[in-house]
């Protein structure tokens, strides 16, 4: 079942098993908030059973820096505005991935790590990557990290 992504009544829905639900749920809706705000497009999450196809496409690329995650996929969401593909999956433990990829040579692509308030930095990214902090409103404080993608998917 998919859920329209609320920013102004957060909730849970979709996220509850998680340890951070609450934040998570922030940062999801900080997200919708975002293309809201900027592209007038709802975020609308599928459960990952229902979407491997999305799941599958950003293993692929995670793949391009030997990153396999162990963490259960709770939801995906795969979006196009302005001719750009955003494709996200949203992992039980609080880590959201998130994928950028325009579609001609040369455009903007890449791979973004969010990490939700209160989970730790999980061993996969030790060592491989710095992450910057945001504040938002609703997701407390987010850390961030990117890798530009090389390849062609």
């Amino acid at each position: 079942m998919t859920y329209k992504v609320d920013f102004k009544e957060v909730s849970t829905i979709g996220l509850e098993s998680s340890p951070v639900a609450e934040a998570f749920a922030g940062l999801r809706a900080n997200e919708a908030r975002y293309f809201w705000n900027k592209y007038k497009h709802e975020f609308i999450t599928t459960p990952a059973a229902e979407a491997p196809e999305i799941l599958k496409w950003i293993e692929t690329i995670l793949k391009e820096r030997d990153m396999v995650f162990p963490y259960k996929p709770l939801e995906v969401n795969e979006l196009e505005v302005e001719g750009t593909k955003w494709s996200f999956v949203f992992y039980e433990n609080g880590l959201e991935v998130n994928v950028l990829y325009g579609p001609e040579p040369g455009s903007k692509r890449a791979v973004g790590f969010k990490l939700t308030d209160g989970m730790e930095i999980p061993k996969e990214f030790e060592g491989k990557f710095k992450f910057a902090r945001q504040k938002s409103k609703l997701a407390g404080t987010i850390r961030g990290s990117f890798f530009v993608i090389k390849g062609e998917y």
